[in-house]
C-alpha cells in the first residue's frame, strides 16, 4: 500500500484531533461560579473586594450568567432581624468568565455573633421540557466576620 504525502497529513491530524483533551477539573460546586472576597473580617463602611470566577460554571456546566447578585446574609440561626443585605447586582461582560469590582459594607444593624456571609446567587436559563428556556437560581457562600 502506497501513501501519498497528503494522505499521511490527514492521517495525522486525524491522530491529533482523536487525542485525549486536558478537561478542566470542576467539582460540582462551581457549576454557581466561585467567590473570593477580602478582606474576611470588616466592619459597617469598609470596602470589600470581590472576585467571582465562572469559567467552571460556563465551560463545563453550561451555565451562563444572565445576572450576578451579590448578598450579606446569615444563613443558619438567624435571630429574623436580619434580612439578607444586597451588596451588588452584576452582570458579565459577553465572552468574559470572570468579574471583580469592590463594594462597600452597608451601615446595617448587624449582631455579634450572628454567621455572616457573602452570597453568591447566579441567575442563568435552562430549557425547559418544551425547549422554551426559563431562568434558575443558584448559589454559593464565603464566610465573613462583620465587627459589631
Amino acid at each position: 500500500m502506497k501513501l501519498t504525502l497528503a494522505a499521511i497529513i490527514v492521517t495525522a491530524a486525524v491522530l491529533v484531533g482523536a487525542a485525549p483533551q486536558a478537561r478542566q477539573n470542576c467539582p460540582e460546586v462551581t457549576q454557581f461560579g466561585m467567590a473570593a472576597i477580602s478582606p474576611t473580617t470588616v466592619s459597617a463602611g469598609d470596602i470589600l473586594t470581590v472576585n467571582s470566577d465562572f469559567s467552571c460554571a460556563i465551560n463545563t456546566f453550561g451555565h451562563i450568567p444572565e445576572y450576578t447578585d451579590y448578598y450579606i446574609e446569615v444563613p443558619a440561626n438567624n435571630n429574623g432581624y436580619e434580612p439578607p443585605i444586597l451588596l451588588a447586582r452584576r452582570t458579565l461582560v459577553p465572552g468574559s468568565t470572570s468579574d471583580s469590582f469592590t463594594v462597600q459594607v452597608p451601615d446595617a444593624h448587624y449582631f455579634a455573633g450572628a454567621g455572616y456571609v457573602v452570597m453568591l446567587e447566579t441567575t442563568f436559563p435552562i430549557n425547559g421540557t418544551n425547549g422554551i428556556p426559563y431562568s434558575v437560581v443558584g448559589g454559593i457562600e464565603t464566610g465573613i466576620t462583620i465587627n459589631v
